[in-house]
């Protein structure tokens, strides 16, 4: 018998901002640890500065306009 069919994950990046991640049931971060997906959509950090890594806090948003001043 065949397990049943995993969802679909996809990725998309999202310009100045986060790694939006859709379908997984697991992120793994830089440094090998694996975090539970609890919804069908996360925002992962893509600036690396983020307190609350590997999710997305919105700091690309402070990152940015303290790089346009």
């Amino acid at each position: 018998m065949r397990p049943p069919a995993r969802p679909e994950v996809s990725v998309q990046l999202c310009p100045g901002g986060p790694v939006l991640v859709r379908g997984a049931d697991v992120v793994r971060d830089a440094g090998g640890a694996e975090h539970e997906v609890t919804g069908p959509v996360v925002a992962v950090c893509a600036c690396g500065m983020s307190g609350r890594a590997p999710w997305c806090d919105g700091t690309h948003k402070v990152v940015a306009a303290k790089g346009a001043g």
